[in-house]
């Protein structure tokens, strides 16, 4: 895969935030460096670089998919009322071995978890 300027920038900007934003998002930053840019480019580089593992997408309970700059394995917090998505901090004993041994006839390449709630803003609509 050929690393053109805007992946880079689009790599660059998932890479240095924790909001784990969505396609549009990454857009409206992407476009203050590279004003001539369109949407349509922002999704087909994020699919490229999603395919690639340079990032994950991630599958929210909203209307959008949301992008995370880091790759490694770690677990995250939905909002289900605006579906903003924050990493889980600290280590919680999830193991492919463990979940192996359950699924019987799979093999297991790795997993998901996430963690469902209300984020604080949303909290103090109630």
């Amino acid at each position: 895969m050929r690393l053109t300027k805007q992946r880079k920038l689009i790599l660059h900007i998932l890479q240095h935030t924790v909001a784990h934003p969505t396609a549009t998002e990454i857009y409206d930053e992407v476009r203050k460096k590279l004003p001539n840019i369109s949407l349509g480019t922002v999704y087909r580089n994020l699919d490229v670089l999603s395919r690639q593992g340079y990032v994950r997408k991630i599958d929210t309970c909203g209307d959008q998919n949301r992008f995370d700059g880091v790759t490694d394995d770690h677990l995250h917090i939905i909002c289900t009322s605006c579906g903003k998505v924050r990493d889980v901090e600290g280590e919680i004993d999830v193991c492919a071995d463990n979940i192996a041994n359950l699924a019987s006839g799979f093999k297991v390449t790795g997993f998901r978890f996430e963690v469902l709630g209300a984020c604080q803003d949303c909290q103090n609509t109630f």
